[in-house]
């Protein structure tokens, strides 16, 4: 009996040796913020000559976005923001932006799951879309396809547009504008739904300033790499240069990125997209917003605006030209000057570790799109920390096939359905969630959809695969050590 039964307790001790050497993901890294010692949650730390305030008065206008970024938007008043919808996700920037602290990605716990309990929509003609929890993803909605008659997905119609969870219908400042949420049951039902979360804005000033020579020298030194790896750039409509900002490079610049946020994402209009922005299906099927949901500030447009006679009553008494420039270019100027994260030497997985992980993920290939510095940035006029640089962000800022895995089947300027940006992955360390939608909190998970049919990383991922178990750990210490 003895010798029948032995057999099994040897399995279970290489069951066990197995779980202890598996890889997993370290999760999220402890330690400074952003790797940063004097960051906090709520005070990210500007690029040094900011810091030093050179020139001076740049530091003023880097508080003075932050304190933008945290503002909290009414539709009518009673805050230092007005304009808020008809529609939209959220009513401020940082609540969506603040993991690990503010200009992050998203945090724990979801703002969009408490805006009823929070009496930012009146709940009586809101409810909570079912993919949004609260310890799930910041989210915004997205349908690819318009629908047929029959709620059946229209794949020869695309959609794609941003389709805002809530409305301010039933707000008291609302007035009598009536407004119901998209139909995100039928949309679930027609498989008809994807998502998208904050993509981090840390070191965002450096990625501007990267001149297109410099970009287009990394891809001509990646080209032939025999991976299957084959990018390219998303380029702005109006003057052919490359964009690379948001999750398909689809915004040129930062002004842009901010302006097309408070529309789309608060409903707010600025000097940059100045008209109120109805869902897809009432711009393009229908007639618009009803009239009665038009200018519910009583100011008129756009409600963001350059302030001409700027007043200084916050308690930090901001320069008054750090006040002069409208809540878009508040936020721009912020997220400019925001510095890039750190990477730790020794956490997680200690020195030896994050050394050896740093190797492997250039030798099985993940540094052709993840380009671990990009050198480096065009001479600046803005501030002496944003020229002459070299911009760590592993990324090389392309668009990249990524297969029927992760595609999303909406395509933004030249990136199609399946292409995304090369995340950069600074900062990686300590995020929550990760690809374009969230689905994931596990980086392990994470690197392993990047392989699928037609993706360019699918060698790349088999590489990893086929490491042991301990260089997997390496890879991923390294990772969260970022």
């Amino acid at each position: 009996m003895a010798l029948r039964q032995r057999p099994a307790a040897v399995a279970v001790g290489i069951l066990m040796i197995s779980a202890a050497s598996a890889q997993t993901d370290p999760g999220v890294r402890g330690g400074a913020i952003n790797g940063q010692p004097g960051a906090t949650a709520t005070n990210p730390l500007p690029l040094a000559s900011v810091t030093a305030n050179t020139p001076t008065g740049v530091l003023e206008f880097f508080e003075n976005g932050l304190d933008r970024f945290q503002e909290i938007d009414n539709v009518s008043g009673g805050t230092a923001g007005t304009g808020l919808g008809p529609r939209f996700n959220f009513n401020q920037c940082s609540g969506c932006h603040s993991q690990p602290t503010i200009g992050g990605s998203s945090p724990a716990s979801n703002p969009e799951a408490a805006v009823i309990t929070a009496g930012i929509v009146s709940g009586s003609t809101n409810t909570i879309p079912s993919f949004i929890t609260p310890n799930g993803p910041t989210r915004e909605a997205r349908f690819p396809f318009f629908f047929n008659s029959n709620g059946t997905a229209n794949t020869s119609a695309p959609n794609g547009g941003v389709e805002d969870l809530f409305t301010v219908s039933g707000r008291a400042d609302a007035g009598s504008c009536s407004l119901s949420q998209p139909s995100f049951a039928l949309a679930q039902q027609a498989n008809n739904l994807i998502f998208r979360i904050p993509t981090p804005v840390f070191g965002a000033g450096l990625v501007a300033n990267i001149d297109d020579s410099t970009l287009l020298a990394n891809q001509a030194a990646q080209a032939g790499n025999g991976l299957g790896v084959s990018g390219n750039f998303n380029r702005n409509g109006n003057d052919g240069t490359i964009a690379r900002f948001g999750w398909k490079a689809q915004n040129k610049s930062l002004d842009l990125f901010s302006g097309e946020a408070y529309n789309v994402e608060m409903g707010i209009t600025n000097e940059t997209f100045t008209q109120e922005r109805p869902l897809p299906g009432e711009d393009i099927l229908a007639s618009g917003l009803p009239a009665n949901c038009l200018n519910l500030a009583n100011k008129g447009y756009p409600e963001d605006i350059t302030n001409f006679a700027p007043t200084v009553s916050d308690p930090d008494q901001f320069k008054v030209n750090a006040s002069i420039p409208s809540d878009v270019i508040g936020f721009s100027m912020f997220m400019k000057l925001l510095a890039p994260p750190t990477q730790s030497a020794t956490t997680p997985g200690g020195a030896t570790s994050i050394s050896h992980g740093s190797a492997l993920f250039s030798s099985i290939g993940c540094a052709v799109c993840h380009t671990p510095a990009i050198r480096s940035t065009q001479a600046s006029n803005v501030t002496a920390s944003l020229g002459n640089t070299p911009v760590s962000a592993f990324s090389d800022f392309e668009i990249h096939h990524m297969g029927t895995g992760l595609n999303d089947n909406v395509s933004q300027g030249n990136a199609g359905g399946d292409q995304f940006r090369t995340a950069p992955l600074w900062g990686v360390g300590q995020r929550i969630f990760f690809l374009h939608d969230g689905r994931t909190s596990n980086l392990l998970t994470a690197i392993r959809a990047h392989a699928s049919s037609g993706s360019e990383a699918s060698q790349v991922v088999s590489n990893f695969n086929s490491l042991s178990a301990a260089n997997q750990q390496d890879v991923l210490n390294f990772l969260r050590s970022l």
